[in-house]
């Protein structure tokens, strides 16, 4: 699989517009736009995720978490784990680290640098068995069983 983006790039620092509007910061919070292409045979839906190995926590951090995405979607644009773009259905954003679902941006503890690593994920059923409530960890489990293969891009953010 390949994963490209308009608004990232691999290695690159992550823009003030996809970093987190609270918590000492004041981005905007806008979840970046993703395409991806090469997509293994068999793949029945996608799963796209955000998370930060470095945070402070033992377990990193979940800033976005998207499952069941039909098997067409090639490309979410940017804000749709925002709310300014539709995501297609049956698509679900499940909770984050935040405490609520939807895209939450960088925002490392002042004076560290963060990996924020953006995956897709191509899966081999059609839904998985998450909601709005399920944690990054229990859709992370359920992909471990069902992925055909993933693509990722890495930003970084201090």
């Amino acid at each position: 699989m390949k994963l490209i983006s308009q608004d990232i790039k691999e290695g690159d620092k992550l823009p003030a517009r996809h970093v987190f509007n609270g918590m000492g910061y004041e981005g905007d919070n806008l979840s970046p736009h993703l395409a991806w292409d090469d997509v293994p045979e068999g793949t029945k839906s996608f799963v796209v995720t955000c998370y930060d190995p470095d945070a402070p926590t033992g377990s990193g951090w979940w800033h976005w978490v998207v499952a069941n995405l039909p098997a067409d979607t090639r490309v979410l644009p940017q804000g749709a784990g925002s709310g300014l773009a539709a995501l297609p259905e049956p698509a679900v954003q499940t909770r984050t680290d935040f405490g609520q679902a939807g895209y939450g941006g960088a925002a490392p503890p002042k004076g560290e640098t963060h990996r924020y690593i953006f995956t897709v994920h191509a899966i081999d059923v059609e839904t998985l068995e998450v909601d709005e409530n399920a944690s990054g960890a229990m859709v992370g489990f359920n992909v471990h069983f069902h992925s055909l293969g993933s693509a990722s891009i890495t930003a970084m953010f201090s």
